[in-house]
Formats: structure tokens, sequence, C-alpha cells
């Protein structure tokens, strides 16, 4: 279990320090291990892609999407973020499927997330706000009943992105051509 932590390390120096040696940091060079949550010098989100290659074996490929994160740019969110938070190095797209999970909410609502990781929250901020939901709002009904706020995401038409052909997608993907509202970070600091 220590292989990987000291992996994910070696892999975020080595993206750190190719990153200072070009200036530049471009989504499609990164490792699958660090694509998820990472943004590029672009301000646009890494999203991780699952696809099948010519002899029908899975690969995953990391790609920048459209989604653009205003007041931050060049960032591969650390490890303690990722645990914090609950965010997974290996989703494929970005989805709001996890807001219906109470265990994940949970995290992004603690104090080590919610206060602590503004690139995460933000990205979670403008998922709910896509399903109609105010996070905030979410946060604290989820401390006080989580059973009702997993109901009133569903109902509010939250759902598992469609799986086309060869290609999984989910809510949002590189392919898509949409910005979501930017979150309040005043509110994150």
């Amino acid at each position: 279990m220590a292989f990987p932590s000291k992996f994910s390390l070696l892999f975020l120096f080595a993206a750190i320090f190719v990153q200072s040696s070009l200036g530049e940091l471009i989504c499609e060079e990164l490792p699958s291990d660090l694509c998820v949550m990472a943004i590029a010098s672009s301000g646009k989100r890494c999203v991780l892609e699952k696809y099948r290659n010519d002899v029908e074996e899975t690969e995953y490929q990391c790609r920048t999407s459209e989604v653009v994160v205003e007041r931050m740019s060049e960032h591969i969110e650390t490890d303690k973020c990722v645990k914090a938070c609950g965010v997974d190095r290996k989703m494929v797209g970005i989805s709001s499927d996890n807001l219906l999970k109470p265990q994940f909410t949970a995290k992004l609502c603690s104090p080590s997330c919610y206060n602590k990781c503004p690139n995460v929250v933000d990205l979670y901020f403008k998922l709910a706000e896509g399903e109609g939901v105010y996070l905030p709002d979410l946060c604290q009904n989820q401390k006080s009943n989580h059973r009702r706020t997993t109901f009133e995401l569903m109902s509010s038409g939250a759902a598992p992105g469609p799986i086309n052909g060869n290609h999984v997608s989910s809510s949002l993907h590189a392919d898509d051509h949409m910005a979501l509202a930017p979150a309040p970070f005043s509110s994150f600091f």
C-alpha cells in the first residue's frame, strides 16, 4: 500500500518538474494517475476518458475538457485533498453521480475538504448547480438529514450519464462544449 502512494508522489513531482521546465501544464501530457482534478494552463479541467483501442484493450487517456475554471490554472490536486474529499483519481468523465452518495457528500462537506480544497469544491458546486441544487444548502442538509438530501437531489433529475459504443461518457466530457457558471470562491477561503 505504501508503493502506490510513493508512486503517485513520484508522478506528481515529475509532472511539476515537466510543468516548470516547459512552463505549461497540458492535460494530454499528464499520466492518468494525476489527470482527475487537474487544471491545465489554459484554465480548463482535465478529464480521464476510457476507450477501447484497435485490439479491443481498454485504455485511459487524460484529455482537456471545455469546462473552464475561473481564478485557477496549472493545478494538480494534492493527495491530501483527494483523500479528504473522497475523490477517485480513476473517475472517468465529470459527473454529478457522486452527489447521490451520502458517504461522498459527507466527505465533500467536511471542513477538511470544503474549507481547504477549493478546486474540488468548485467542481462539485458547479455540478450540483447544474442539477438545480445549491451546494452549501446540500451540505447543510447533509449534516442534518442525509436521506432527505439524497431524495431532493434525485428528484431534481440527477441520473448517471449515458454509455455509448466503445466510449464511456458521463454528464460532461472533453467532447462537450459547455462551460458551467462559476462558484462563489469567496465562500471557500
